[in-house]
């Protein structure tokens, strides 16, 4: 490590001159002004354990050299397979000291759609975490390739949590303190290798190659240079500032755009302390612990979080049921004052106060968000009804639009100007312009550099004036903030001439605690009306299975129950309540299991692939364009022992047309019961 300290007075020195313009220069920075301050923090049986910036950097500074002890060279390119733990951070910070980018895989990935990303990306070693996913990239080095398929170019699989792989023999595998080791040797034979290389860095080098949502086919590989992201840190940081003091939670895979943007790009441009969750298990405990300032999730969090509510509000006593509910009322008329540019008066600013301390804040706490500042939703379309829920309990949460090809946000409510059903205006440094018809084009400093081995891929994205054709139809409202109406060519029409989406009637079932997935179908005769498949939350309806004394015992017996249907319907027809007649949920089908990104129904991000349930489901969508009362599936299950049989399924339709709510339970709002 003699190298870097060494040159810890250039690395001042550069940061007066010029600033840095890639994240190991910045991470050398940080590590020369800051050495001592806590960069990242990881929690092991329920201790903190801190990682200065000086340590991280030496980390960074061993694990370049075993990369290159290795036979790794500039221009190459590494893949890392896990969930988020400093040492995913630590190898794609060395992998960038020496010119090598880095490819992000989702920790769920399998079978074919992991072989994709490695043979497309060519990478020689993988990172990954632990047992799970060495026996993941072992297996596929041992199955026999696709005739069709490149082949792979493993060689080194360095693993950095060795529980369960002690026994493990295998010549390619290497651990991650292991790989440390070669490069601690290395670096005393060559002394000032890794500042050399670090200063060789160039703002237009790839950083990091993310994989695109893959909705429609197999995920692109999207090339983001330094300088991609550093421009997006810096329009974004300029209208929603980030200091060395706030804290943030890292649990969303560094695979996804999203957190390489916050975490990553934000995070290395700003000097943030990054913490990491013991486990998914204790996640919600370890942001309550740490108290985030700043959050980034998609839009399934903030919905797991409203069901989680609504659930706990609904199981109270009548006594909290009703001082939720006064000090939500009060928190909502706050909130809709304050995002259309209004200040409550005195008398309902003490009101307010009151509400909070006695009522929202108490719920924020459970949440883990009493500390957070601003936070993000995008990846994904979010209801306004969602939006307007947690404004009223106090949280500052804002949409951004964006993707993979931008680095994850071009566009972003400002604070205080959130209009629940749009998306916001442009951050500094953004142009954008609707096209003739109807596309947003986004055009600034952070769209990518292309997707990678496909250039023709690319060309048909960026045209030649530099305009990302992002594919989304959109139009400027008149306070010239930007409305997503769908995919383009998701886009519908209703008889009355209304342009509409299927996302938007989705939304407003996935409002209530116990859809946890829908997919709306269009009619093909206009007077028939939508058709929709409901995936019912197993928790939640689970839940309210047991308050009502209902026993199943599957996914599968829970959706099927007559009364469970009734539930549904319930809640349907209040989200129809909101809706125009033309485009009202007519007919509905509680499918007998969850959609999964294993079966390539949904994607890694939760975006529904509408081809595939398109044609997975044809027998299912035909019966609710008929108007069947039912419509049999053949399911195969298959057991542990991997033996599996296949059987007849027999889903009810149900007909809301027919349907009304029972009387006395009306629009239920948010905070009250269901008794």
């Amino acid at each position: 490590m003699a190298d870097t300290r060494a040159d810890a007075s250039a690395q001042q020195t550069r940061t007066a001159d010029r600033p840095a313009d890639t994240f190991p220069k910045l991470l050398g920075d940080l590590a020369a002004t800051r050495p001592t301050a806590v960069a990242m923090q990881e929690k092991q049986y329920g201790i903190w354990q801190p990682l200065t910036w000086s340590e991280y950097e030496r980390r960074v500074h061993d694990a370049a050299h075993g990369l290159a002890a290795l036979g790794i060279t500039r221009g190459e390119i590494i893949a890392v397979l896990g969930d988020n733990r400093p040492e995913w951070l630590i190898a794609e910070l060395a992998a960038q000291s020496m010119g090598v980018a880095v490819v992000g895989i989702y920790p769920t990935s399998i079978g074919e759609e992991l072989r994709h990303i490695l043979t497309t990306s060519r990478a020689r070693i993988v990172v990954a975490e632990d047992q799970e996913q060495v026996d993941k990239l072992l297996r596929l080095l041992e199955e026999e390739a696709p005739a069709d398929a490149d082949p792979l170019h493993i060689e080194t699989i360095v693993y950095y949590d060795p529980h369960g792989l002690e026994q493990y023999r295998d010549r390619v595998l290497m651990e991650f303190t292991e790989l440390e080791e070669l490069g601690r040797g290395r670096a005393a034979e060559h002394p000032r290798w890794f500042q050399e290389q670090v200063t060789a860095g160039a703002a237009d080098d790839i950083a990091v190659i993310c994989t695109t949502s893959g909705t429609t086919s197999r995920p692109k590989l999207a090339e983001l240079s330094h300088r991609n992201l550093l421009a997006m840190a810096d329009h974004l940081t300029s209208i929603d500032p980030i200091d060395r003091k706030d804290r943030y939670v890292s649990f969303l895979p560094f695979a996804w755009i999203g957190e390489q943007m916050l975490a990553v790009a934000c995070g290395l441009s700003r000097g943030l302390t990054i913490s990491f969750p013991e486990d998914s298990s204790t996640q919600r405990s370890d942001m309550r612990e740490i108290g985030p300032d700043v959050m980034f999730s998609p839009p399934r969090i903030w919905e797991s979080m409203l069901s989680e509510v609504q659930v706990r509000i609904d199981e109270a006593g009548w006594l909290k049921r009703r001082v939720f509910g006064w000090g939500y009322s009060v928190g909502d008329t706050v909130a809709e004052m304050r995002v259309t540019g209004q200040k409550p008066g005195p008398a309902l600013s003490a009101m307010h106060a009151l509400a909070d301390a006695v009522s929202t804040r108490p719920v924020r706490d459970q949440l883990g968000l009493t500390r957070i500042r601003r936070c993000y939703t995008g990846g994904a379309p979010m209801g306004p009804d969602v939006f307007r829920f947690f404004h009223a309990i106090g949280v500052n949460l804002k949409q951004i639009y964006g993707q993979t090809e931008i680095c994850g946000i071009a566009v972003v409510h400002r604070d205080d100007d959130v209009p629940f059903n749009t998306v916001g205006t442009p951050i500094p440094g953004t142009d954008l312009r609707i096209s003739d018809d109807g596309e947003v084009l986004l055009r600034s400093d952070s769209v990518f550099r292309g997707y990678h081995r496909q250039p023709e891929e690319t060309a048909k994205i960026v045209d030649a004036d530099g305009w990302l054709h992002t594919g989304d139809a959109g139009y400027l409202d008149d306070n010239d903030h930007l409305v997503i109406i769908d995919r383009a060519k998701d886009v519908l029409t209703a008889p009355d001439g209304t342009r509409y989406s299927s996302a938007f009637i989705e939304n407003k079932l996935k409002f209530s605690p116990y859809v946890e997935e829908a997919v709306v179908f269009p009619p093909e005769d206009e007077a028939e009306g939508m058709t929709a498949m409901v995936i019912i939350d197993p928790a939640t309806v689970g839940s309210w299975a047991e308050n009502e004394r209902l026993s199943y015992t599957t996914y599968t017996d829970l959706a099927g129950k007559p009364e469970v249907q009734e539930l549904i319907a319930e809640e349907a027809s209040r989200a129809n309540e909101d809706l125009q007649d033309s485009i009202r949920v007519r007919r509905f089908v509680l499918l007998h299991k969850q959609l999964d990104p294993d079966d390539d129904e949904i994607t890694r991000t939760r975006k529904v692939r509408r081809n595939v349930i398109a044609e997975r489901y044809e027998d299912i969508i035909a019966a609710l364009a008929r108007g069947d009362d039912r419509v049999d599936v053949r399911s195969r299950i298959t057991y542990q022992d991997g033996s599996s049989t296949e059987r007849v399924l027999e889903l009810d339709i149900f007909d809301l047309t027919t349907y009304s709510v029972p009387e006395g339970r009306g629009r239920r709002p948010v905070w009250s019961g269901r008794r």
